[in-house]
């Protein structure tokens, strides 16, 4: 897709689609005793869940995984067969609208999964449906406890779920006690729903044994290029590019300071860019410099240079002096994001994760992708 007439005007947002079909790939060749569907929620983590849908579609990509009813409908209207189920659950009196919709709520509670089976029974149908139970993460999810009670409830009217499933609270942390724990705890309870589909691993559950795997893995952060387990290096191609445009470069004296609240005093002579970047496009205030302590970073002319002084709105300032007057100028476009600053590198930087820098990235840029050579 060209790039606009917008160019050079407003950041440029790239997503390289073909990047996202190869992780999906290689995420499908590590689990390969799994089925392997994809988690689209967030608009699919901010890079666009329809069109990240369809290519994930044509790589062969038939489970998909939203967080809400709309996200569903949505991917519906664009996936007329694919099986799209809804992590958030079934939402008080919107039975109806699942199963016109064919969309399948993952029942995450006695009262959801009363409702859902007290609506196929009115209505003489068995609609699809998956039901999570809570090993540990506490959150959604049916006690397990409550085991039993689910068994009796679903053997009444001859229900089969779609799929049981559950979800790793630390499985990013390679050797936490809590994912053997949890493994434990499933294991059990995929003993009692014999011959349903068991689905417990996302992206780091994939990646860290396959006695995650059972028949379904659901990866999300690792389509997108991010890390998925702390500590190790990331196999993932990267998918996002964001560059922006310079607007100034200017002198600044030794003692002169940067942006709001005069947080950054300037220790001696310099050049300072200011960036057409701000908290109003997802570049997070917490990227902002301190005196003390840098911000994010900036790759210019093949050099990564500091964030100084707060974060605003619409702005940023970079410290580039180390490039001894070799640009930029007004008008260049420099990278935020890329092969040499990952999302997880900023994220480190902002004391945050790389799922919230990606799905933050909302702002007004120009955005385009890169389609796949070959799905």
């Amino acid at each position: 897709m060209a790039i606009n007439s917008l160019k050079g005007l407003t950041g440029q947002l790239t997503i390289d689609l073909g990047a996202i079909v190869k992780n999906y790939q290689a995420l499908n060749t590590i689990s390969a005793n799994s089925l392997t569907g994809a988690v689209v929620k967030a608009d699919a983590y901010g890079c666009g869940m329809l069109p990240v849908a369809s290519v994930l579609y044509q790589a062969g990509a038939r489970f998909f995984f939203v967080a809400t009813p709309s996200e569903a409908i949505a991917l519906r209207a664009e996936l007329k067969d694919a099986h799209i189920f809804v992590f958030n659950g079934l939402y008080p009196n919107s039975a109806k609208l699942y199963a016109e919709q064919r969309i399948m709520p993952i029942l995450n509670s006695p009262q959801m999964l009363e409702e859902w089976l007290s609506f196929c029974i009115a209505n003489n149908e068995l609609f699809p449906a998956a039901i999570h139970f809570d090993t540990g993460m506490g959150r959604l999810g049916i006690k397990m406890n409550e085991v039993d009670w689910v068994k009796d409830k679903i053997s009444q009217v001859g229900f089969l779920p779609q799929m049981i499933m559950s979800h790793l609270a630390c499985a990013d942390i390679l050797g936490h006690e809590k994912n053997r724990m949890q493994l434990i705890f499933f294991k059990a309870i995929a003993k009692q729903f014999p011959n349903i589909p068991a689905s417990l691993a996302n992206s780091a559950g994939i990646m860290s044994g396959r006695a995650n795997h059972f028949q379904m893995v659901r990866p999300g952060i690792s389509l997108y290029g991010g890390r998925a387990i702390n500590g190790k290096p990331n196999p993932m191609k990267p998918v996002v590019n964001l560059k922006v445009p310079v607007l100034q470069v200017f002198d600044a004296k030794a003692g002169e300071t940067i942006g709001y609240g005069a947080t950054y005093t300037i220790d001696r002579n310099s050049k300072i860019a200011i960036l057409a970047l701000g908290y109003a496009d997802g570049f997070l205030r917490s990227l902002s410099g301190t005196t003390s302590r840098h911000g994010g970073r900036i790759l210019i002319n093949n050099k990564i240079l500091p964030v100084i002084g707060r974060v605003s709105m619409d702005l940023i300032a970079v410290d580039v002096t180390q490039l001894h007057g070799l640009g930029p100028n007004p008008g260049d476009m420099v990278e935020v994001l890329g092969n040499t600053i990952s999302i997880d590198d900023q994220a480190d930087l902002a004391g945050t994760i790389g799922y919230e820098i990606l799905t933050s990235l909302k702002g007004r840029y120009n955005k385009s992708y890169i389609l796949p050579s070959k799905v």
